[in-house]
């Protein structure tokens, strides 16, 4: 009896304990690198003068091992009826990390620093404003914004304005380049400064409540997809706090909403929770659902609608009227805001047709999902579709030159090919890199992750998504193919939509493709790997997504001293 209790708990990988040990070298792995990175930021502090990154930093440094300790000792709980009991701890322990650690990547890239940010964060004001009932757009269409907040678009107060009927309207720069410098778009040490100096007390709501436009333009989307954002941003406008709070309450409600979905996403999965818990780690993943980005609720909403596909596939008894009802709603939500994802509504045919009842509620459940989806983006797509599909002439405004249009890909069918040959080959790296998180904020190249980092991530997300002991292979034989295509069809979709709105005709390659594209269907796709000729000899699971966690807290160790030394 001791025999096999004892066999039992050294056999219990994944569902089992984490040993106390290895938790302690993950902590004093962290704390020796925090020491490290502690020299590069005090001298970049006692060049700048500003010695209070010395103990900003080291708030972050025991924030940092006190999330490490923390979720160390819950994955190293068991659950109490197996693995059954073990699954189910997935989200409640993920719940804890997406939140503690979106935390510290919310205040280590601090407001407007990740990619678009400062476009979805004025569209969720424009939504506040609608959810409070005060002006949301000027008579030219120009977002309202609180005139304290300008100083989230004008950090140096560079801009010069004249009022028009109470309403401040900027001219120009002093430099006369139009544009002023936006909070976070180029992460410095000065940003840590301008947040430090300003707080989150001062610039405090002007009891004048006058009102200021913004010389940035909406993210022509669904509103629907700002909601977790203007929640937090109406919220701050009640409570009156300063332009950062608001900035910081904004991006609370993205993050809150991320985990909370992803969450109930993982509890739906009849199998391969430890995946997409693996994928919602990753850097990337946790910056974007720590900003203003709709990529956040993109995510989320395909995440769940991958899990509702799984558990009516291979779980559910039968397909009832509301999981129509949920699949055709999740479509509608999140198809409009990148319509390359609607490939993904093919997921749905890995629902055998018994479980309908009958090839009539079929084919009824089928035209649903679509004809909601198609709906969506006619209401909200109508304008970009039409000109993609009747432009005869294309302009790149960043390049300066002509783009491609439909017209030029039928008329020259081996110059697509070669420049998508080309893409595959050249810009593979720079997709891995991306998607895993190797350039954060604004893509920029500077706040990296090192190449040793990004490939410990991807060995953890290949070790979790290898076949364990005893675990049976489900995604197999024609469904793994059908998987394989929907993704690559995804993947393609991003291509194609590049192609034609960011490509000039002179590039060698797709432009503007990014890895974290690819975030949204990488944990299916990773499902179907599992196969009989990679096995592993244990589950290890909680152990590497231990792993994953400490390094999240190394890279954000890291970026802080990176800013910190940028002057």
């Amino acid at each position: 009896m001791t025999r096999k209790k004892h066999e039992g708990k050294r056999n219990d990988g994944g569902g089992g304990r984490l040993r106390r040990d290895f938790r302690m070298v993950g902590i004093a792995i962290l704390a020796a690198f925090g020491l490290w990175h502690l020299g590069d930021v005090r001298s970049g502090a006692l060049v700048s003068g500003d010695m209070w990154l010395v103990n900003g930093y080291l708030v972050l440094l025991a924030a940092g091992l006190a999330a490490a300790g923390i979720l160390g000792l819950l994955l190293s709980g068991r659950g109490r009826t197996g693995e059954e009991r073990a699954g189910r701890n997935m989200e409640r322990i993920y719940f804890v990390a997406g939140l503690s650690l979106g935390l510290l990547y919310l205040f280590v890239l601090p407001p407007l620093s990740a990619p678009d940010e400062i476009s979805h964060y004025i569209s969720a004001y424009q939504l506040s404003s609608h959810m409070l009932g005060r002006p949301s757009n000027s008579e030219d269409g120009h977002v309202l914004v609180r005139m304290e907040d300008w100083f989230l678009e004008d950090v140096y107060g560079d801009y010069t304005y004249h009022a028009e009927e109470g309403i401040w309207v900027k001219d120009g720069t002093t430099d006369g380049t139009g544009l002023a410098t936006v909070l976070g778009q180029s992460l410095e040490e000065e940003t840590y400064r301008l947040i430090y100096e300003n707080g989150f007390n001062r610039n405090r709501a002007d009891p004048s409540g006058e009102l200021a436009q913004s010389p940035y333009p909406p993210v022509i989307t669904t509103p629907l997809a700002y909601i977790p954002q203007a929640a937090g941003i109406a919220l701050a406008r009640i409570l009156k706090t300063g332009s950062l709070g608001l900035a910081y309450l904004g991006r609370l409600g993205n993050l809150l909403f991320f985990v909370g979905v992803t969450g109930l996403a993982m509890k739906r999965m009849p199998f391969g929770k430890e995946v997409l818990f693996a994928v919602a780690l990753l850097p990337m993943t946790l910056h974007l659902s720590a900003s203003f980005s709709y990529d956040a609720w993109i995510m989320a909403w395909i995440f769940y609608f991958t899990a509702c596909c799984l558990d009516l596939a291979y779980q559910a008894e039968r397909v009832r009227t509301e999981d129509i009802v949920t699949l055709a709603a999740v479509m509608a939500m999140a198809g409009p805001c990148k319509m390359i994802y609607a490939v993904f509504m093919g997921l749905c045919l890995l629902i055998p047709l018994y479980k309908f009842g009958s090839r009539k509620r079929w084919i009824l459940s089928a035209g649903c999902v679509l004809s909601v989806w198609a709906v969506a983006m006619l209401l909200v797509n109508r304008g970009t579709v039409t000109s993609y599909v009747t432009e005869t002439e294309s302009y790149v405004e960043w390049a300066g030159e002509a783009g491609y249009t439909l017209g030029t890909l039928i008329h020259q069918p081996i110059k697509c090919l070669r420049l998508l040959f080309n893409t595959l080959v050249w810009q593979a790296e720079h997709y891995h890199l991306t998607m895993i998180g190797a350039y954060l904020g604004n893509i920029d190249p500077i706040l990296n992750i090192t190449y040793p980092v990004v490939m410990l991530f991807t060995a953890c997300l290949a070790l979790i998504t290898f076949r364990k002991p005893g675990e049976d292979l489900i995604l197999t034989g024609g469904r793994r193919l059908w998987i394989w295509l929907l993704c690559l069809g995804c993947a393609g979709a991003a291509m194609f939509s590049m192609l034609l709105a960011w490509t000039p005709l002179s590039a060698q390659v797709i432009s503007g493709v990014q890895g974290r594209y690819f975030l949204p269907f990488l944990p299916v796709l990773l499902m179907t790997f599992k196969n009989d000729c990679l096995v592993l000899t244990g589950d290890k699971t909680k152990e590497l997504l231990y792993v994953m966690c400490c390094a999240n807290v190394y890279v954000l160790l890291r970026i802080f001293s990176i800013v910190a030394m940028r002057l």
